[in-house]
């Protein structure tokens, strides 16, 4: 259990963690590296609180206190990837045989969590709805009787659509459902879910949090004492847990993440106004414009925003110009890390989802996706213009 303390900033958290994580038998400031399977007890009935490593581990332990704490949460539970964490997460609705249980999910949102809910537990008694969650009222229009949980991503993938989290939480309570918040683009540093009433917040720790493209993590955060053992017990049961090395690793990248988040919202907002300006551009979706749909929202509901943006060209044939161009820019998967990426979202992240789909959230031959990251941003801007001709 974290310490979930409010007093100290953000910043403070990131780099001290939920409490001063330093080893007590050295005094080193770094959270040692525990790589063992297994631990010592001194007799029967003896422990440490340490037995072996897939149920808990203390370099894993000192991570999801930290997460807890970052997030406001009570509980962190830390997995090998954010796919590993959102599957834990939904066994929790697991129905009974002779029912359904119905979840409604954002639309526009990654690929790989429509595949895991379309192509796998849609044969397991789970119902979805996909909804743009972005409009309350289509939110409220997909409830059901058998509906348990609400599932979001806020700012939204790739489209950049914000989703009101308090009244989405007002009103799936209303129907005795729970919230789950993907907070993964804009992290704790800018947006705390459970403070707007979210009853969960998942996280792919590969990305900002980890932030250095060098390792793989998911994380499920929450306050809940009832649900805590539950999620422990298929965490240990199924074995997704996220090794000692790269707990590490992750600690060590959040130790950074305040700063890194400051640095990737300006060049995003530099980039998405040049690309803005681009002849061969036809439209930028970045949740810091004042004319985005959901800015005033955005701004109400978060701190500031980060380095993803996407984009429309004019011409399919820039978009693939732009992806055999970019030297600096990485034409690469993924997001979040310090090094910028450019993404083909209808092939690379979201090609699991059906066509109509895809196209109905605006997913097409002439969108592209760019996680800004920490380099000098004229050097960025200058790449993506050369890319595009």
């Amino acid at each position: 259990m974290a310490d979930s303390s409010k007093d100290t900033g953000v910043d403070t958290r990131c780099v001290h963690g939920a409490r001063h994580l330093f080893e007590p038998l050295t005094g080193a400031v770094s959270v040692p590296i525990y790589q063992c399977a297994t631990f010592r007890h001194g007799g029967l009935g003896e422990s440490t609180g340490f037995d072996y490593t897939r149920v808990i581990n203390p370099t894993r332990l000192a991570l999801e206190e930290t997460v807890a704490a970052l997030e406001r949460g009570k509980y962190a539970l830390a997995f090998a990837t954010g796919m590993g964490a959102i599957s834990a997460m939904i066994k929790l609705f697991v129905p009974a045989k002779e029912e359904a249980v119905h979840v409604i999910v954002s639309e526009d949102l990654y690929g790989g969590t429509y595949r895991l809910f379309n192509e796998y537990y849609a044969n397991f008694g789970f119902e979805f709805s996909w909804v743009d969650t972005s409009v309350p009222e289509k939110v409220g229009a997909a409830v059901r009787s058998n509906t348990k949980a609400l599932f979001v991503e806020t700012p939204s993938n790739p489209m950049m659509k914000v989703t009101d989290i308090q009244k989405c939480a007002h009103l799936i309570h209303g129907h005795g459902g729970v919230l789950i918040v993907d907070n993964t683009f804009l992290t704790p540093c800018f947006q705390n879910p459970l403070d707007l009433g979210a009853d969960f917040v998942i996280h792919s720790g590969t990305k900002y949090l980890a932030g250095h493209n060098d390792t793989l993590a998911g994380f499920i955060v929450h306050s809940n004492d009832l649900c805590e053992d539950r999620l422990r017990n298929i965490q240990k049961s199924e074995g997704a847990t996220l090794s000692p090395f790269d707990a590490w690793l992750t600690l060590r990248g959040i130790k950074t993440l305040a700063l890194r988040m400051e640095k990737h919202r300006t060049n995003g907002k530099l980039v998405a106004e040049a690309l803005r300006g681009h002849p061969k551009v036809e439209k930028v979706f970045y949740t810091g414009f004042p004319d985005h749909p959901q800015y005033a929202l955005s701004s109400a509901q978060t701190r500031g925003h980060s380095g993803l943006l996407s984009f429309y060209v004019k011409d399919k044939k820039d978009a693939e110009r732009v992806l055999k161009n970019v030297s600096l820019v990485l034409f690469a998967e993924s997001l979040g890390g310090v090094e910028s990426l450019i993404t083909y979202p209808l092939v690379q992240t979201h090609s699991a989802i059906p066509e109509a789909m895809r196209r109905a959230s605006g997913v097409n031959d002439r969108l592209l996706r760019v996680s800004v990251g920490i380099e000098n941003p004229q050097d960025i801007i200058a790449d993506i213009c050369q890319a595009l001709g």
